[in-house]
């Protein structure tokens, strides 16, 4: 049974790698932490996030379609070569797509998926990067007036470096809380969402201390240059709309709530340097992501139900 969850600490640890720098990319990138700290805050945080709210998302995907141990551990798999696959182009990717276009694999040759809650999922996919952009928006033009009212600049470094800090850890925890179910949420109904949760957690947490630095790059810099002030009220959006599905009880991207809200800034500022080009390979990194991932499943899926047919006989 040990060996079955080895390949969900292996998603875990690749949705922490990438997710923690999608949450930190704006701001270590800007300048206002480094590396190693945005880390470290961000794996304790992590994890706490996933104890302390991850169990709506949990029953939200355990639902979604029935499992055995087996099928637990294939959906894992496929969703981790998935995200780590297409995180080598240096792309955001979606982990709750990922997850989820494996259990629909699965569920599709088993004959049994909730298309409801898929609809449900797939309509919180779609506002998550509206959202997020319309929050970052409105937090620049407000939050922004009261800063540019602080005439020292000694003054408004010390507040970025501890804004950075405080909703760097609040993005984490968000982070925690909404996407440990894509870890262990198809395990919930055999071990227990409460195990469940801690497995998924510390998994998440162990990939976020090492966390990528070249997706950061690619979301701190490539779509649209963004300032100090900028990247943090970009990261303070992503974190709302992430916590807030949470609370929903859907697993929804930190990928798309960032880029979202750096889109969102973006305009805010009255920008319109953005790399259309390196959009469209986002959005196509979206589009295709429950589609790779359902198919390696399925791969996976009948390959192993195959082998062991034929080794039972």
């Amino acid at each position: 049974m040990f060996l079955a969850f080895l390949p969900a600490v292996f998603f875990g640890w690749t949705l922490g790698r990438s997710d923690a720098a999608n949450i930190y990319g704006t701001t270590v990138t800007s300048g206002i932490l480094k590396y190693r700290s945005a880390a470290l805050i961000s794996s304790f945080a992590v994890l706490t996030g996933a104890i302390l709210g991850g169990a709506g998302g949990m029953e939200t995907l355990s639902s979604l379609s029935s499992h055995t141990l087996l099928s637990a551990s294939v959906n894992a798999a496929a969703a981790g070569i998935s995200v780590l696959l297409l995180n080598r182009l240096g792309l955001p990717v979606s982990s709750s797509q990922a997850v989820v276009g494996s259990v629909i694999g699965i569920g599709l040759l088993e004959g049994g998926v909730d298309w409801l809650i898929v609809l449900k999922i797939a309509a919180c996919w779609i506002t998550t990067p509206l959202g997020a952009a319309i929050a970052a928006f409105l937090l620049y033009r407000m939050v922004g007036s009261a800063f540019r009212m602080i005439h020292s600049i000694q003054i408004q470094e010390l507040l970025l470096k501890a804004l950075a800090i405080i909703i760097g850890g609040f993005g984490s925890f968000a982070l925690g809380a909404n996407n440990v179910a894509n870890i262990t949420g198809t395990f919930a109904d055999i071990i227990g969402i409460d195990k469940a949760v801690l497995i998924g957690g510390l998994s998440i947490s162990a990939g976020a201390v090492m966390l990528s630095k070249r997706v950061m790059y690619t979301i701190g810099t490539r779509i649209v240059a963004l300032e100090s002030f900028a990247s943090v009220i970009a990261l303070l959006a992503q974190s709302l709309t992430v916590l807030v599905y949470a609370f929903i009880g859907v697993p929804v991207s930190v990928s798309q709530a960032i880029v979202g809200a750096v889109i969102g800034v973006g305009l805010a500022r009255g920008s319109k340097n953005f790399d259309a080009r390196l959009i469209r390979r986002i959005l196509f990194g979206w589009v295709s992501t429950p589609i790779i991932s359902g198919l390696i499943s399925l791969a996976l899926y009948i390959s192993i139900t195959s082998l062991t047919s034929l080794f039972g006989k």
